[in-house]
Formats: C-alpha cells, sequence, structure tokens
C-alpha cells in the first residue's frame, strides 16, 4: 500500500488520468512500437541506480518514464497496476516494477525489472554496512551517525505527519490511530494482529457504515470503460489453475530452498537459517511498509536475537535512506549485522554476507510470488467498497504504528543513557534535538528531499564530532 509504505502522494496522478481517460477532445495518441527486451532490460538497470526518494520518487519515475515519455504503457494500465500493488505486503515501487516488467515481457519482463530494482542497492548496502562495522569507530563516521540518528527521527515523525493528513478524515479513523498506538507501545500487541485487526474492521464497517470507512479511494471506482487497462489483453496476463501452480510450486522452492539449505548446512539454531525464517514471516505481514514493520523488527531483531543494538537499527535505517532501492532494505543491515555479531562456525564476514543475503532474499522473492500469481486476477478487485474500506482502517492503524516508531527513536536518540532516562530526567542530547527539529521543520513546511535530509544531518554530525565536540553527549 503506497499510502501506508512512506506516505506515497499518487492523487495528482489519479486526477490527472481520470482527465485523460473522460476527455473527448484529446484523441490517445497512437501507441508507440513495443520495446524490445533490450530495451527494457536497460530503463530497469538505470532505474535501480537512480531510484532514491523513496516510493514516492520511485513511481514517479516509472510514471515519468514508461507512461509520458516512452508510452510504454497506458495511463490507465499504470494506475490499476498500482492499486494492485498497493494491497500487497512487501514495497509497492518494487512490486510495481515487477508488474510493468511482466506487462512488457511476460515472466521474464518481471524478474529483469523486479531484481534490477533492488540489486544495486543490495551492492551498495552490503559496502556500507562493512564500512560500518570495520570503521565505525573512526571519529569522523562516528560524527556521521551522530548526525544520521537524529535527521533519521524527524524523517520518521515526518512520515507520520503525511499518512495521517491523508488517511484521519474522520474521528473513526483517528480513534483507529488512537488504538493502534496504545496497542502497540502500551500493551506490546504485535504488529501483525494490529494490521489483521485494523483491516477486519474496515471490511465489517465498510459494509455498514460506508461513510465513515472508505476514506482511502486508492483501488476501485472505474471512470471509463479503459480505467482498468487495455481493452485487448495480452494472452499471457489471462489467469489459469496451471499457471498459478507452476507459480506457487517455483516461488515457494525459491523461496524456501535457501532456508533448507542453511538449516542443514548451519543447524536451525544459527544465526543464518533463523534470519531465513523471520523475514520470511515478516515478509507476508509488511502492509504498511518500512516504517510500520520496523517496530516489530527491531523488537525481534534486538530484545529476542541480539543482533544488533537499538543504536545500530537506527544506524541501519540512516544507511537505507542514503542507498537508491526500497526503505526496508533495512533488513538487509539487520541481516548483516546478525551473522558478524553471531558468526558460528564461519567467520564473521562471511557469516555477516550469508546473513545479508539470506534476509534480502526471503524479504523480496515473495514480491514475485504475489505479482505472478495474483496480477492476472487483479481485474476482479475493481471496485471493491469493503476492501477499500480495509485499505482505509490499516492505513490508520499505520499512523499509531509509526508514531510508536518516531517514540522509539526519539528516546533512543535524545537520551544517550537509554529510554529509561527519558523517564528519570536523565541527560538530554541537544545536539540531536537541534537537528531533528530542523529536519522536520524542513520536511513537513519546505519539503525538503529526503536524500538532502539525509546528507546534511550526516555532514552536521562529523562538524561537530570533528571541531566541536563539547556539543555532543556523547
Amino acid at each position: 500500500m503506497a499510502l501506508m509504505k512512506g506516505a506515497v502522494q499518487m492523487s495528482e496522478i489519479d486526477e490527472g488520468a481520470k482527465r485523460v481517460v473522460g476527455c473527448p477532445c484529446q484523441p490517445p495518441l497512437p501507441p508507440p512500437p513495443s520495446p524490445s527486451f533490450a530495451e527494457a532490460l536497460r530503463f530497469w538497470l538505470k532505474l535501480g541506480f537512480i531510484s532514491f526518494g523513496g516510493p514516492t520518487g520511485q513511481i514517479a519515475i516509472m510514471h515519468s518514464e514508461l507512461v509520458e515519455r516512452k508510452r510504454w504503457i497506458s495511463e490507465a494500465r499504470f494506475l490499476h497496476a498500482l492499486n494492485y500493488c498497493m494491497l500487497l505486503p512487501g514495497p509497492e515501487a518494487q512490486q510495481l516494477a515487477i508488474y510493468l516488467g511482466w506487462l512488457l515481457h511476460r515472466a521474464w519482463g518481471g524478474i529483469v525489472a523486479g531484481t534490477l530494482f533492488v540489486l544495486p542497492s543490495v551492492i551498495i548496502l552490503w559496502a556500507l554496512s562493512y564500512v560500518y562495522v570495520m570503521h565505525g569507530d573512526v571519529p569522523w563516521i562516528a560524527g556521521m551517525f551522530h548526525g544520521l540518528k537524529p535527521a533519521v527521527t524527524a524523517i520518521v515523525a515526518a512520515a507520520v505527519v503525511r499518512i495521517a493528513r491523508k488517511a484521519l478524515g474522520n474521528g473513526v479513523m483517528w480513534s483507529i490511530a488512537a488504538l493502534a498506538f496504545v496497542g502497540i507501545y502500551f500493551l506490546s500487541v504485535p504488529f501483525p494482529a494490529i494490521v489483521i485487526g485494523a483491516g477486519l474492521i474496515g471490511f465489517v464497517g465498510g459494509a455498514i457504515w460506508p461513510r465513515w470507512f472508505i476514506v482511502i479511494r486508492g483501488h476501485g471506482g472505474a471512470s471509463g470503460p479503459d480505467q482498468g487497462g487495455d481493452l485487448d489483453l495480452p494472452p499471457h496476463t489471462m489467469p489459469s489453475i496451471g499457471r498459478a501452480g507452476r507459480v506457487i510450486l517455483l516461488c515457494g522452492i525459491l523461496w524456501a530452498g535457501p532456508i533448507l539449505a542453511a538449516g542443514w548446512w548451519l543447524g536451525w539454531d544459527s544465526t543464518i537459517a533463523r534470519e531465513g525464517l523471520f523475514f520470511s514471516k515478516a515478509a507476508m505481514v509488511t502492509f504498511g511498509g518500512a516504517y510500520a514493520v520496523l517496530p516489530y523488527v527491531a523488537e525481534v531483531a534486538v530484545r529476542d536475537f541480539g543482533w544488533l543494538t537499538q543504536a545500530q537499527m537506527i544506524d541501519g535505517l540512516g544507511l537505507a535512506e542514503s542507498t537508491p532501492g526500497p526503505l526496508i532494505m533495512v533488513v538487509q543491515f539487520v541481516g548483516f549485522l546478525g551473522g558478524w555479531h553471531h558468526p558460528g562456525t564461519l567467520s564473521p564476514l562471511v557469516a555477516a554476507t550469508l546473513g545479508a543475503l539470506i534476509t534480502t532474499w526471503c524479504t523480496f522473492v515473495p514480491c514475485f510470488l504475489w505479482i505472478f500469481l495474483g496480477a492476472p486476477h487483479v481485474e476482479q478487485l475493481r471496485g471493491n467498497r469493503r476492501l477499500s474500506a480495509a485499505m482505509s482502517t490499516i492505513t490508520a492503524s499505520v499512523v499509531g504504528v509509526v508514531l510508536n516508531l518516531a517514540v522509539w527513536f526519539a528516546l533512543a536518540v535524545y537520551f544517550p543513557a537509554g529510554p529509561g532516562a527519558a523517564r528519570a530526567g536523565g541527560e538530554v542530547d541537544w545536539f540531536a534535538v537541534a537537528v531533528s527539529l530542523v529536519c522536520l521543520v524542513g520536511l513537513v513546511r519546505q519539503k525538503w528531499d529526503v536524500l538532502w535530509v539525509v546528507g546534511g544531518g550526516a555532514a552536521a554530525g562529523i562538524v561537530a564530532r570533528l571541531f566541536f565536540p563539547a556539543l555532543l553527549s556523547a
């Protein structure tokens, strides 16, 4: 769900599409020749290196290139594909790339598009993770992360504001957001239970009181005969039981294969096998995007398994914000540090690399399954009012979940002695507070780009560490 994953604002594109589809005075342009596989491959490779800015920027790039400039995909088909991806767990921008690649060049097109969307980020984040564990105590690198932490805290707080503005349209939605925050922060209700519960409330409420529950209209409500896509559907988009069976079998083998191999080779108590199992479960409940699922990941990775510390979790999010690709790539950093700190019989670097790879594999392989299995049936989802209501309530609950993440980060960043120091009136890191406030105002009021916020926070930390160390509390 784009609205739940970094608060993607696609309403302008939706309105533009309605004008284009519904305007009789503008005859459609003749379709250009279909792109060759090599042409599409070059585009997907380029996209993997320039896909900064979170899902908003990534979806905007695909729309600008594929719909407006190249005209490989129709406006209506693009929006219908996006609406379907909004309903799925996992990063919707990558899923949209898989969907569009599949439309253009069947299964291999989807595989290439989805793989190249994340591959540059996998390589870059692995290198950054290695530098982090090897040289994190160098003064300027330590200063960089001291500035990154408050910048990331501001980014999460700004995400709360953006999602709330879009999703909390009435008292019912505000109440659901408040209950979600209380449940996860004070009562430790599991994140998947909150998402499932909110979805069920919306599904039922949408049938009884639709005016109170259908706040997010990201899907359904076709406005024209071609709103869902081209009328002449390619043969490979037609669903069949045999095709669905082959997709489930092949994706299931690819998904489970590395986990079974790790369990057989290293044992089921090894970090690598545990990471594969845990992140496979997380991949099925990541409604709401990286910000929403991070408290769940952090709780298990930090508290239960001890793969990394709370401070390192925040550092990893800062690194993920500074690389191309989806923000959920932060889980690769978690997998890397889990292997590094608990290598077992392997060397730390080998264990860390395997941990990063199995974490990334189990996070993104399910995305191919959701698209290849569900895309042929996507037309059945058009205009489903109960599904739109479920989207609205899940999005509202995500506001509370992301607020929990913002509070979790703020306590860790502003009170160097630990969150307990906040309750005891402990020492405050005023440098971190100042950086966060500046970044938050810039993000909310001035619409600063996230990449500039990350870079500015890192630069402020380096300058303070090297030239004004008295400003830093830790």
